[in-house]
């Protein structure tokens, strides 16, 4: 039995019939130039400078400073809590007469040299975990023992083994980088997509090229993450080793120079040496790493 046959839609059979829904007529929005806005509708002058994220930053150090100029005169005692004020002339005055300045020189000499030998030996290990099952269990197994111990807890045995001399604080240093920095790597190295990899594969990469070419730049979130924990984890560890070493040899950087004043009860020139290890802390963060990550992981759109 046949279907019977469609009829044709009704506008067809009758041309002059409207079309059902009726279509919309076609027309161009102009929009305004911004130079034209009424400045009604502008931002106010307060919310822009308000989304200035330097300008936030400086309100908060500016109500800081304030509440510890308010509790320094509270308690009215100088040798506990010295004011504001007198800090920061102490400070300035370290600036001034060269003090503080050739003070963290030392310091950040010293670190430099024990963050980059710390970032060839995170690099080496990790690399040789992602070659090989021998080397993943050497890292898990390293990373279990090592990392949970503090690296100032090495310091009499790193005197012991390297004598009072830098040596003694490069290898505390190195302890306090290897074991972040190897970690956020590896983890970055895991969570490389498979396409990547294969991709490498395909191209031949094997070895060191296949990390450095493929891994690397894939993993680059966390090992800049990774950077900058075990930064922050070796100028901690300088400062306190310099406190114990700086009084055995007699020289130092920032931690010797808060250890002599402290001995001789100059609480002022003490948290100044303490603000300029602050401040030290701020711009490497601010400055380098941020820089570091804009130009790298930013630019990139991996990361937000």
């Amino acid at each position: 039995m046949s279907s019977p046959p469609l009829s044709p839609p009704a506008h067809a059979m009758h041309p002059t019939l409207p079309v059902s829904p009726p279509l919309r007529p076609e027309y161009e929005l102009v929009l305004e130039a911004p130079g034209d806005l009424p400045l009604e509708r502008a931002l106010p002058l307060s919310r822009r400078l308000w989304q200035q994220g330097w300008l936030r930053k400086l309100v908060i150090l500016v109500v800081l400073a304030v509440l510890w100029e308010c509790a320094a005169r509270f308690e009215n005692n100088d040798l506990l809590l010295p004011t504001f004020s007198s800090t920061a002339q102490a400070f300035f005055a370290g600036i001034a007469d060269g003090t503080l300045l050739s003070k963290a020189a030392v310091s950040l000499l010293l670190l430099l040299r024990g963050y980059v030998c710390g970032i060839a030996a995170a690099f080496a290990l990790t690399t040789l975990a992602v070659s090989t099952q021998l080397g993943r269990d050497l890292l898990d197994t390293l990373t279990a023992m090592f990392n949970p111990l503090p690296a100032i807890a090495l310091l009499p045995l790193a005197l012991l083994w390297f004598g009072l001399g830098n040596g003694s604080l490069v290898f505390v240093l190195i302890h306090s980088v290897l074991w972040p920095l190897a970690l956020n790597t590896y983890a970055g190295f895991r969570a490389v997509p498979e396409t990547l990899r294969m991709a490498g594969r395909n191209y031949g990469l094997r070895g060191v090229r296949y990390v450095l070419f493929i891994l690397v730049p894939a993993a680059l979130p966390s090992i800049l993450a990774g950077l900058k924990i075990s930064w922050a984890s070796a100028w901690r560890t300088l400062i306190a080793a310099e406190l114990v070493f700086g009084a055995s040899s007699g020289q130092g950087g920032l931690g010797w120079y808060i250890f002599q004043n402290r001995n001789e009860l100059l609480t002022d020139r003490v948290f100044a040496g303490l603000a300029m290890v602050i401040l030290i802390g701020l711009l490497i963060e601010n400055i380098a790493f941020a820089s570091l990550e804009r130009i790298t992981v930013r630019r990139w759109g991996m990361q937000h």
